[in-house]
């Protein structure tokens, strides 16, 4: 073999290597994107728990693989109905029991996950799994769980315990497949503000808040 010929293989090689290289970085790029998409907040939180950027990706894979070989079903015309209902009836006992009503907000999240597929045995696998398909809105539900944890035990204050529906019912809604909360109570949601005519009464019945 020829000095030219060993230059140009050796160009070859260098050039192969320099494309398998660009190849690699537009595919990890591509692939962080789109994990960045998927999971939201989720994947900045999920960092900065991690060792490094590598890690944490591999770790939103791993929930990636985990979640697809689920059976999470949408939930039929009719159970959407009777669980908006129920909820409803949950958001109105919020006015004279708010801790009561907050620990049945949880207990019907919960149920409603189960019956779309999700596991619900642990709270911090439910969350690891809700993060694929509901990243956006996982504060949300930890927030509430905390909150709903304190309440069993009295030490939530009214107003922590109003914020605990608002974030139960932002990833409530997902659940049921309607638009997801941007994080502001509906008018009439007896867990935040009353319409105009009701705010004195609501006011005094809920401690002020």
């Amino acid at each position: 073999m020829t000095t030219e010929t060993l230059i140009w293989v050796a160009v070859v090689v260098v050039v192969v290597v320099a494309l398998a290289a660009v190849a690699f970085l537009v595919l990890r790029h591509q692939r962080r994107g789109r994990l960045r998409e998927r999971f939201g907040p989720e994947y900045d939180r999920t960092l900065a728990e991690q060792e490094s950027r590598g890690a944490a990706e591999q770790e939103l894979l791993a929930r990636e693989e985990r979640v697809a070989e689920l059976d999470i079903r949408p939930l039929d015309p009719e159970r959407r109905r009777t669980y908006a209902v129920r909820w409803t009836e949950v958001q109105e006992r919020f006015v004279n029991a708010p801790g009561f009503a907050v620990t049945e907000a949880d207990q019907l999240v919960t149920e409603v996950m189960a019956e779309r597929g999700y596991p619900i045995g642990d709270f911090e696998q439910r969350v690891s799994d809700l993060s694929v398909g509901h990243g956006a809105t996982l504060d949300h539900y930890r927030q509430a769980h905390e909150i709903s944890g304190r309440a069993v035990t009295k030490r939530a204050s009214t107003e922590e315990l109003r914020q605990a529906m608002v974030h139960y019912r932002a990833l409530f809604e997902e659940l049921l497949g309607e638009s997801p909360s941007d994080g502001r109570a509906s008018r009439r949601d007896p867990a935040a503000n009353r319409d105009d005519h009701d705010e004195g009464t609501s006011r005094r019945d809920s401690g002020g808040w």
